[in-house]
């Protein structure tokens, strides 16, 4: 599986990345949103993982860039829980909504993954 990183606080997008590579997943990271989209045209990765508020694109506003032909789990990432958490709710665009900071990462990228295997599921059943 293709994982993609956007978020710009270092540490939160090392502690992903190390546990995807871990479970031998492919990954790629960028620091803002318009790195991010960049990498998302090029690379079409299967899972998106975004941070709400960040500099170039936002991840609402690079959710949006990504249109409604993306095919990528898109999992959002928030300190700013409450008000995103709701529009999160509110939108066929987002798989997942995460608030941060969270305690064990490893639980975090579970949740993910049960996410990610429940798109597969569906859309195979779709096929």
């Amino acid at each position: 599986m293709k994982v993609l990183i956007v978020d710009d606080e270092p540490i939160i997008l090392r502690s992903l990345q190390r546990v995807f590579k871990s479970k031998s997943y492919e990954v790629k990271t960028a620091l803002n949103g318009k790195d991010g989209l960049e990498l998302w045209q090029q690379w079409q990765p299967d899972l998106v993982i975004l941070d709400v508020l960040m500099p170039g694109l936002t991840g609402p506003e690079m959710i949006k860039e990504m249109g409604s032909k993306n095919e990528s789990v898109i999992v959002l990432m928030s300190a700013y829980s409450g008000q995103y958490r709701l529009e999160a709710g509110q939108t066929d665009d987002i798989d997942l909504f995460i608030a941060k900071p969270f305690d064990n990462i490893f639980e975090i990228v579970e949740k993910i993954e049960v996410v990610v295997n429940e798109q597969r599921k569906h859309y195979q059943k779709e096929s």
